[in-house]
């Protein structure tokens, strides 16, 4: 398998629940043992948890919908992933001083926002490309199920990121795909939006 092989996005449901587990490593869990489950709860929940708990909670989001993101496959080998979905239900992301909504957006615009909360790409496999895709698939996405914007708070820095700070996106390939921002309430995290 090359690089240069063709990649299919496929929808986090519990029948590909063990690629998902596959690419997050089993004992590693994506970042830290995150288990994606950053973004839902506020930073004391989320600490006070173990990584298996975090991977159980995970499962049962995944279990339970709607889909919490999209997988890229290259083959039959899961390769990379973007968490997206109803703004709303990410409590951190709502709460988060950098990622919180606008004083002016109504609760009906919210209530039809999707956010991209982290992406995760198998080692090996950086660097080619691959947020980009995941991204376009996630903006496929949340039109499919209605929503009416796209939030994002990426990542922005002159210097080269160090080992996982881009896993909330590099607001570049937000800009390519789109997105503008709307806010910036700490100097390497734009908030962006993308009208769909």
């Amino acid at each position: 398998m090359t690089h240069n092989d063709p990649v299919h996005i496929q929808l986090a449901t519990p029948e590909r629940w063990a690629d998902l587990v596959d690419l997050f490593g089993l004992e590693r869990g994506a970042s830290g043992g995150c288990w994606c489950m950053w973004p839902f709860l506020r930073g004391r929940d989320w600490k006070a948890m173990t990584r298996d708990e975090r991977r159980d909670a995970f499962q049962q989001k995944v279990d339970a919908g709607p889909v919490p993101g999209l997988l890229a496959y290259r083959g039959d080998l899961a390769v990379g992933w973007i968490a997206l979905g109803p703004r709303m239900q990410y409590l951190r992301f709502q709460l988060g001083k950098t990622t919180q909504p606008l004083p002016d957006d109504s609760e009906q615009a919210l209530a039809a926002t999707y956010a991209v909360t982290c992406f995760f790409i198998r080692n090996g496999h950086r660097k080619t490309g691959l947020m980009s895709v995941l991204l376009d698939a996630g903006i496929d996405h949340a039109k499919a199920q209605g929503a009416h914007q796209l939030d994002a708070c990426p990542t922005e820095s002159e210097k080269p990121l160090q080992w996982g700070e881009g896993f909330v996106g590099i607001a570049d390939v937000f800009r390519r795909a789109g997105f503008v921002e709307i806010a910036r309430r700490s100097p390497r995290r734009p908030l962006m939006r993308k009208l769909l």
